[in-house]
């Protein structure tokens, strides 16, 4: 039996679902960034990598043929000029998607203001700084896309020792609702809120998959192709989301 119009249709895509696409990519030297990039590279979208280490960005970059800067997301001149160049190189840009972040572990009473204020600055400010960098170039276009990394911990914040890392995640969530709504229509902006993923990230918390409905760590494909999925023509209705990829947990 030959296939349906429409499910030719939508094969085809599927083989290049991202195609013409110009995206940038943060925190794209290891883990989830570095696997998203990856995987956006090979739907056919031209990707720029940025992270701050520089070394490993430019290796992440060189292994699927694409541009990278090497940048600190909190430093807003930095940022800018990572922006304009990414947008030179690439012919503009269409999509973004903010993977940075850093992960602290301490109670109310241990974590210092310091220490409160540096994981705010990046996981949250960081994002911001990046998506406003990014705005004129996106609304240049007609189906751009903005998709920010949380964290079931922004969710649900229901294990001790985490509250700077819940604030700030939790913040990237109203965060992007915010920005869903001033950049409607031409710009959708989504989240993703992943659980404990099999990153260097995870460790030490390896053991609370006991928490979690499906008994497991994420691997980073999996919450890449949510990304994938946030960022592709296939959510075109959906704005303003946090799409929880965490095997249950915040429902567990």
């Amino acid at each position: 039996m030959s296939a349906s119009p429409l499910s030719t249709a939508v094969l085809n895509a599927n083989l290049s679902r991202l195609s013409g696409r110009k995206i940038v990519v943060t925190g794209a030297a290891s883990g989830i960034g570095r696997t998203t990039a990856t995987l956006f590279a090979a739907e056919g979208a031209q990707v720029t990598l940025f992270d701050r280490n520089a070394d490993a960005v430019r290796k992440a970059a060189d292994e699927i043929s694409a541009k990278y800067c090497g940048v600190d997301i909190t430093n807003e001149a930095d940022v800018a000029r990572a922006v304009e160049k990414a947008a030179s190189d690439m012919g503009g840009i269409d999509g973004l998607v903010n993977a940075a972040g850093i992960m602290n572990k301490g109670l109310a009473t241990e974590v210092t203001a310091d220490e409160w204020r540096r994981v705010i600055e990046v996981n949250l400010t960081g994002t911001y700084i990046v998506v406003r960098s990014c705005i004129p170039f996106m609304q240049q276009h007609n189906h751009a896309t903005i998709v920010n990394i949380a964290s079931a911990q922004g969710l649900l914040p229901n294990a001790p020792g985490h509250t700077a890392y819940a604030a700030s995640k939790g913040g990237v969530i109203n965060l992007t609702r915010a920005l869903a709504a001033e950049l409607a229509p031409n710009v959708r902006v989504n989240s993703v809120a992943p659980g404990m993923v099999d990153t260097p990230m995870a460790d030490g918390y390896r053991a609370n998959v006991g928490n979690y409905a499906l008994k497991r760590l994420a691997t980073p494909e999996e919450i890449a192709r949510a990304l994938l999925f946030l960022t592709s023509s296939e959510s075109s209705y959906v704005t303003g989301a946090a799409l929880a990829v965490d095997g249950g947990r915040s429902f567990h």
